[in-house]
C-alpha cells in the first residue's frame, strides 16, 4: 500500500460509512481493484479497516457531542439522581438514553454470537456484497413507498427502538450498510427521513465504538508498523469525510428521498456482478 492508496481508502471510509451505501462494500471493491487484496492477508486488511474506522467513530462523536452530552447528563440525573423521574415524565434526552440501550441489545447479542462468521472470508465475498447491495435497495424502496414519514424523535417508542436495533443486526452482512438497514426500518416504522437518520447515527454509537475497539484490540498484532504513516493519513481523511457525510445526509433528507441511494446501490450491485463475469475482478 502506498500513500495515495491510503488517502483513497480514508476518503472511501469517510464518505460511505454514514451514507446508506455500505463502507465495507466500497472498501473491499477498491482494495481488490487496486490489488491490495490479496497482497495483504485477511487479518492485515481487517486490522487496517479497524484502525481507519476510528476516524469515522470520532466524526460521529464530535458531530453529535451536544446530543451525547445531553443524553448522558439527563439519563443519569433522571434515573439515578436524588430526584428520580418516572420514564413517562422524563425528558426526551433521558428517554433517548433508554431507547439507545434497548436498540443496542439485539446487535450486541447477534454480533457476539456470529463473530467468527462476521470476520471470516465471507465478509469479502463480492457475490454476497452485490446481493446485499441490491436486496437492501429493494427494501429501502419499499419503505419509501409504504412509510408515512410523520414520526418525530419524541414519538419513537421502545418497541420502535428495538426493531431498529434488530435491523442494525443485518448490517453485519457485508454490503448491507448500518445506516441503510436502520434508516430503512425507521421509515417502515413511520419516521421522517431525517429523524430515521439521526436516530440511526445515535444508535450506532455504542455498537460502532464497542465493535471498533474490540476489532482494533484483536487485530493489533497484525498492524504493520511500516504502514503507520499510511494508517494515520487514512484515519485523518476518514474523519474529515465522515464528518462531512453525516452533515450532508441529514440536510439532504430534510427535503429529498433516499431514491438516489437506491438507484446507486442497484447500479453498483449489477456492476460488481458484471465485473466478476468479465473476470475483471475476483469475487
Amino acid at each position: 500500500m502506498n500513500l495515495i492508496q491510503a488517502i483513497i481508502f480514508g476518503i472511501i471510509q469517510g464518505l460511505t460509512e454514514f451514507l446508506p451505501i455500505s463502507s465495507t462494500a466500497h472498501l473491499t471493491i477498491a482494495a481488490k481493484l487496486m490489488h491490495v487484496i490479496p497482497v495483504m492477508s485477511d487479518n492485515e486488511w481487517t486490522a487496517f479497516m479497524a484502525v481507519i474506522q476510528l476516524g469515522t467513530m470520532l466524526a460521529v462523536l464530535i458531530y453529535f457531542w451536544k446530543d451525547v452530552w445531553e443524553i448522558l447528563f439527563a439519563f443519569f440525573r433522571e434515573n439515578f439522581g436524588e430526584n428520580k423521574v418516572k420514564y413517562s415524565q422524563q425528558s426526551l434526552s433521558s428517554r433517548l438514553g433508554w431507547l439507545i440501550i434497548v436498540g443496542s441489545i439485539p446487535v450486541g447479542v447477534v454480533g457476539l454470537s456470529l463473530k467468527k462468521i462476521i470476520e471470516g472470508a465471507l465478509t469479502k465475498d463480492l457475490y454476497i456484497i452485490a446481493a446485499s447491495m441490491i436486496g437492501l435497495a429493494i427494501l429501502l424502496a419499499a419503505a419509501e413507498k409504504i412509510a408515512n414519514h410523520k414520526k418525530e424523535m419524541n414519538e419513537i417508542s421502545a418497541g420502535n427502538a428495538f426493531w431498529v436495533g434488530v435491523a442494525q443486526c443485518f448490517a453485519l452482512i457485508p454490503g448491507s450498510s448500518r445506516s441503510g438497514t436502520t434508516i430503512t426500518m425507521g421509515l417502515f416504522l413511520g419516521m421522517k427521513r431525517e429523524t430515521a437518520a439521526r436516530f440511526s447515527f445515535l444508535l450506532s454509537l455504542p455498537a460502532v465504538f464497542a465493535s471498533g475497539f474490540l476489532e482494533l484490540w484483536e487485530a493489533r498484532k497484525f498492524i504493520n508498523p511500516a504502514l503507520s504513516a499510511d494508517l494515520i493519513v487514512a484515519t485523518i481523511f476518514s474523519f474529515i469525510f465522515g464528518y462531512w457525510s453525516i452533515d450532508f445526509l441529514l440536510k439532504f433528507l430534510r427535503t429529498k428521498t433516499t431514491f438516489v441511494f437506491i438507484y446507486y446501490r442497484v447500479a453498483l450491485g449489477l456492476a460488481i456482478l458484471l465485473l466478476i463475469s468479465l473476470h475483471f475482478i475476483l469475487p
